[in-house]
């Protein structure tokens, strides 16, 4: 493919506006020009986006994995496919996700980021890996397994620190004992702590913030709400999300996690640019329903998908997501009222930010890494390209 593409005939979603009918440059895996008019390119490959959208690529920053493979499966190909299967449905990055385990089990899963992220050209970027878990509150753990819950170990998360550099984010429950302790660790090692599977009160939430607890994983999911403790009500972790005006929130919003209402509320509390859309996605996203496993293929929890989501075998709560971006983006505009490009920035911009790559990814801007996706009014995805090489077409766009 030549160095250079240009996509036409697009409405182009860009920070100023949407643009009609103009041009986007592609050189050198950057975004080079971006105009009302058609740019001068002569050697350029052309995508004619047909009077479609043209957006910045999406960004997931926690899924566990897709395609039939799980980031936990110990294999240098389930990254490179998860990583495949998702470009289809137009995440151009992704924050591949642990799940609680043992030390071991996530070491080695730091050792398989680093070879695969090495050999991944067909897919979605890594940004980095994140670890959910396994500093939990036992009684919020939802899916997670109970066997490898525990409180923050300093020898343990140092020497997990200090074996690779790839690691991004960890999601933990704040009240635990040496929490506040472990957050000040990741935050001098540049990772992002966020609170995730968590049984605080309001109180306990204030103090995490403060000591770098900035983002609450899946919103609403393994978390508390309002709880009487020797008669008296507390606010929980949902209500302290939304007081805390700096607090980034997760939602995975397929529509079945959390229903329409719950999602209005999310956008009304927080506004559009404190919200990041997340698939949370097991092994059985872009796969067929049926039995699949949550977690390691071997030895992970086996659940039934049906309904658009992964269910427990008997049916009594929900075990993981089986969401794409594409429908995430079109849940909040369908059932959140959302407008459009308000629902692309919490699925490009917002997740660029909280991950501290917005310098690079995030909106189409000329300088920019050149991850766009092409989708149609129904936000069906019709072209992905990653670092300017056009890794997913659904049909011949090229000419």
């Amino acid at each position: 493919m030549s160095k250079q593409i240009k996509i036409i005939n697009g409405r182009i979603i860009t920070p100023g506006g949407i643009i009609t009918g103009g041009s986007l440059l592609i050189s050198n895996k950057k975004i080079a020009a971006i105009s009302g008019r058609d740019i001068d390119a002569a050697e350029a490959v052309i995508i004619d986006a047909g009077g479609q959208y043209v957006s910045p690529g999406f960004i997931d920053i926690h899924v566990h994995g897709g395609g039939g493979h799980d980031f936990m499966d110990g294999s240098e190909d389930a990254f490179l496919e998860i990583a495949r299967t998702h470009a289809r449905y137009g995440t151009t990055a992704m924050v591949p996700t642990t799940l609680t385990a043992e030390k071991a089990d996530l070491l080695k899963t730091l050792d398989l980021y680093t070879v695969a992220d090495a050999k991944n050209t067909g897919g979605a970027q890594f940004l980095g890996m994140h670890l959910e878990g396994p500093y939990f509150a036992m009684n919020q753990r939802g899916a997670q397994d109970p066997r490898y819950i525990r409180n923050p170990d300093e020898d343990e998360y140092k020497e997990i620190i200090a074996y690779s550099k790839v690691i991004k984010r960890w999601s933990a429950a704040p009240e635990l004992p040496g929490a506040i302790k472990f957050a000040r660790c990741l935050q001098a090692n540049g990772i992002l702590p966020a609170l995730a599977h968590t049984d605080a009160i309001y109180e306990e939430v204030v103090e995490a913030f403060a000591n770098g607890y900035t983002l609450a994983t899946h919103l609403y999911s393994g978390m508390s709400g309002v709880s009487r403790r020797n008669a008296y009500r507390y606010a929980g972790v949902i209500e302290a999300a939304f007081l805390i005006d700096g607090m980034d929130v997760e939602v995975i919003a397929d529509g079945i996690h959390l229903p329409a209402p719950l999602l209005k509320l999310v956008y009304k509390i927080k506004g559009p640019d404190r919200i990041a859309l997340i698939t949370d996605a097991m092994r059985a996203a872009g796969m067929p329903e049926g039995e699949s496993v949550l977690g390691n293929k071997d030895t992970g929890l086996k659940v039934i998908v049906e309904d658009g989501v992964a269910k427990l075998p008997d049916r009594s709560s929900f075990a993981g997501s089986v969401a794409t971006c594409d429908r995430l983006v079109r849940t909040m505009i369908n059932m959140a009222d959302v407008p459009l490009t308000e629902a692309v920035n919490m699925m490009t911009k917002n997740p660029a930010t909280i991950m501290g790559v917005a310098d690079c990814k995030g909106t189409l801007s000329v300088g920019k890494d050149a991850d766009v996706v092409i989708f149609d009014n129904q936000v069906n995805i019709r072209a992905t390209i990653v670092n300017g090489t056009l890794v997913y077409e659904a049909n011949k766009v090229l000419s």
